[in-house]
């Protein structure tokens, strides 16, 4: 169907009108000494019939090119069928740890060693891709807790403004508690049983204002459900001058408070040693329950105003050309 955007511009359709009655007729240039009543009379005489014939198109082209002008400023559009949105209802917030220890290379992807964040990257990001109806947030922590992407139904932006994060651009340590603190913040006024914070680190916290067990009580009292992913492998060969030694790279993870975390806000702590492990994961929680909401329509919808303004366009050009060729 049809539909007018701004229809009550049609009430300017008889201003050309209204104009000609209110406003006082214009005197010719150049006025002649002499007033002689007949001259209309002889000018009209002696006037080419044909000429005179053609004397009532300007004003017809006119009024149509005006009536063209007036109904491309209603704006007029098709609007196609309604199309229903899958919205799930879910406020989802992602917090990724982006201290200097997230660039150990303990991680396999694509036959490759790469570093941890690289690998969050890969996995969280086919995450975001799937998560079709929720509205996802972004936040960044290390020495402080930065909010890179508020709730939003863009999916691909929060993709991108992650796959642009850099190990150390919130500083080197890690700010947990700091990073629970602004996730219940900006959830805090979402619907209570939809706020889902998903936290990703592979240490403990050295930073920060709040601790994060202090931190998952004020979420807790917020209705705001977290799950921890703590991210590292167990064991890495180093190779060294006296041979090849096995070490730990997630000695310095926290998993006692990641635990506690998760417990004390509903939620469940993860372990991911490599990339297939975070993989599953993120396929765990890709089936977190959705939350029922009133059905919500989109209709598509094409401008159609380009057609009467040209049309009106060429009259106005004809009308020039007509009154050259009649001048």
């Amino acid at each position: 169907m049809i539909h007018f955007e701004w229809p009550w511009l049609l009430a300017a359709l008889p201003l050309p009108l209204l104009i000609r009655w209110l406003l006082p007729a214009a005197l010719p240039a150049e006025q002649a000494a002499l007033k002689v009543p007949f001259l209309d009379d002889l000018a009209e005489a002696g006037m080419n019939p044909r000429r005179k014939s053609r004397s009532g198109r300007p004003f017809i082209f006119a009024a149509i090119a005006w009536l063209l002008l007036v109904v491309a400023c209603t704006r007029p559009q098709w609007l196609g069928e309604p199309i229903e949105q899958a919205v799930s209802g879910r406020d989802l917030m992602l917090a990724v740890d982006l201290s200097g220890s997230m660039e150990e290379q303990d991680f396999i992807l694509n036959k490759e060693r790469v570093d941890r964040l690289t690998a969050a990257k890969a996995v969280a990001g086919d995450f975001i891709e799937r998560r079709a109806g929720d509205r996802l947030g972004l936040i960044l922590f290390g020495t402080q807790a930065y909010l890179q992407t508020p709730l939003t139904f863009d999916r691909k932006t929060v993709k991108t403004l992650l796959d642009e994060s850099a190990i150390g651009l919130a500083g080197d340590n890690t700010a947990i508690g700091d990073a629970i603190g602004l996730a219940v913040k900006r959830l805090k006024n979402q619907p209570g049983n939809s706020r889902v914070l998903i936290l990703m680190t592979d240490g403990a916290n050295t930073a920060g204002e709040v601790s994060p067990l202090k931190a998952a009580e004020l979420a807790a009292a917020n209705r705001l459900k977290i799950y921890t992913i703590g991210i590292g492998a167990d064991e890495m060969l180093v190779r060294s001058f006296f041979g090849t030694r096995k070490v730990n790279p997630s000695r310095d993870l926290d998993e006692k408070t990641l635990i506690a975390i998760a417990k004390n806000t509903g939620g469940r702590y993860f372990r991911a040693r490599n990339a297939e492990e975070l993989s599953y994961i993120y396929l765990l929680l890709d089936k977190l329950e959705p939350i029922a909401k009133d059905k919500q329509y989109f209709r598509p919808r094409t401008e159609l105003f380009y057609w009467p303004l040209s049309l009106s366009l060429a009259l106005a050009a004809l009308l020039c050309y007509f009154r050259l060729r009649w001048a």
